[in-house]
C-alpha cells in the first residue's frame, strides 16, 4: 500500500545527499505556453470567466484625408470651474477633427488640439479632484486661439457629449463655436437601444472594451470618436451615423406659456422642464419634439391644458440653433 506521503510530493536524491522535492502540478494549474499580451486577454476572454478592457490608443493624424470623406466633424470637450457658463470659465479644451461622408461613415483624424487655461480665480478643490487639474497645471496658460480656430472653422458638425453644457461654455469663450451646426452624443443617439447601460462616457467606454483616462479633454474626445465609431448591439448602423441622421432633423420648442399651475404635474409628467427666464427663454414650462410631433402636442395642449384653442410660443430648430443657451 502506497505510503501516504506518496500523494502528496515525491522525494529523489541527487548529487550531495540533497533531496530535490518534486511537486505534482494539476493539469489546470499547469503553466500556458508563451502568449504575447493580446492572445494572453483573448486566452482569458475565452475561459466566459473573464472580460478584459484594452486601453485606448490614439489614431494617427492624418495629413492626406481621402476623397470619399469630404465633410469634417469635430469632436469637442471642455473642462471649466463649475455648471455655470455665465460665471465660471473654462480651463482645459480639447478638440478632434476627423472625416466622414453623408452616410455617416467615418474616415481619419484630421486634426486635435488640446490646451489649458488659467482662470481668474483658483479651481475649486472638487473640480481637481474630478480633473485631476491644478493651480500649478494652468498657472500662465493660455489657450491658442488660432491653432484652435483652425481646426474648429472648417467643422460641418460639432459634436459634444452633453452639448447643452459645452456649447454655451464655447460661444461664451469664442465666436468661433457660433453659427456651427451641434450635436449632442448624450441625447441624440438611443444607447438603451444599442445594449448600453447608461450614456456616461465612462459607461460606453467601458462596455466597448475600453479604458481611458476619463475627464482630461484630448483623452474624451478620443474615447468619444472610438465609441461613436464602432457597431454595436443589434443596430445595422454606427452610433455617429444615427447622431448624423439626428442631427439632420429639424425640431420644435414649445412654450407652454400661462399654462394654469395646477397643471404643472402634468406638463412635467409628460417631460416639460421649467424655465424661469433668466436665460432669454420665456417664463414657463417648455418641451422640445421632433417637427412631425408638433400637431400632437399642440393638441395636448389645447385640450388637456389649456381647455381653450391656446396658440403658445413655437420656435423651430435645426442643429445650428440646438443646445445654445437661451
Amino acid at each position: 500500500m502506497a505510503a501516504q506521503l506518496d500523494f502528496f510530493e515525491a522525494s529523489v536524491t541527487v548529487a550531495g545527499g540533497r533531496p530535490n522535492r518534486s511537486k505534482i502540478v494539476p493539469t489546470s494549474e499547469k503553466p500556458l505556453p508563451h502568449l504575447d499580451d493580446e492572445a494572453m486577454a483573448r486566452h482569458l476572454e475565452d475561459t466566459g470567466s473573464y472580460r478584459v478592457l484594452r486601453k485606448l490608443e490614439p489614431p494617427q493624424v492624418s495629413s492626406y484625408p481621402r476623397a470619399d470623406f469630404p465633410r469634417r466633424g469635430v469632436i469637442v470637450d471642455t473642462e471649466t470651474t463649475g455648471l455655470n457658463y455665465r460665471s465660471d470659465e473654462i480651463i482645459e479644451i480639447g478638440a478632434v477633427a476627423f472625416s466622414f461622408n453623408d452616410l455617416g461613415e467615418i474616415g481619419e483624424v484630421t486634426g486635435v488640439y488640446g490646451g489649458l487655461q488659467q482662470p481668474t480665480t483658483p479651481i475649486p478643490a472638487e473640480i481637481t479632484r474630478l480633473t485631476g487639474i491644478t493651480d500649478d497645471m494652468v498657472a500662465g496658460q493660455i489657450i491658442n486661439a488660432p491653432a484652435l480656430r483652425a481646426i474648429v472653422g472648417s467643422a460641418d458638425l460639432i459634436i459634444a457629449h452633453n452639448a447643452s453644457f459645452d456649447r454655451p461654455f464655447c460661444e461664451a469663450f469664442s465666436p468661433m463655436f457660433a453659427d456651427k451646426a451641434w450635436a449632442c452624443s448624450v441625447s441624440e443617439i438611443d444607447w438603451a437601444g444599442r445594449d448600453f447601460e447608461g450614456s456616461k462616457l465612462g459607461y460606453l467606454v467601458g462596455q466597448s472594451g475600453y479604458f481611458h483616462d476619463g475627464h482630461r479633454a484630448v483623452d474624451d474626445c478620443f474615447a468619444l470618436l472610438e465609441v461613436l465609431r464602432r457597431q454595436t448591439g443589434v443596430s445595422v448602423s454606427t452610433p455617429f451615423a444615427e447622431l448624423l441622421e439626428r442631427s439632420n432633423r429639424s425640431r420644435v420648442r414649445i412654450y407652454a406659456e400661462n399654462s394654469p399651475y395646477d397643471m404643472k404635474d402634468h406638463l412635467k409628467a409628460r417631460g416639460y422642464r421649467w424655465s424661469d427666464g433668466s436665460e432669454g427663454r420665456p417664463k414657463s414650462w417648455w418641451v422640445e419634439l421632433p417637427e412631425d410631433k408638433r400637431d400632437d402636442e399642440l393638441s395636448f395642449l389645447r385640450t388637456e391644458i389649456y381647455r381653450w384653442d391656446a396658440d403658445p410660443p413655437i420656435v423651430h430648430l435645426t442643429a445650428f440653433d440646438r443646445f445654445r443657451a437661451g
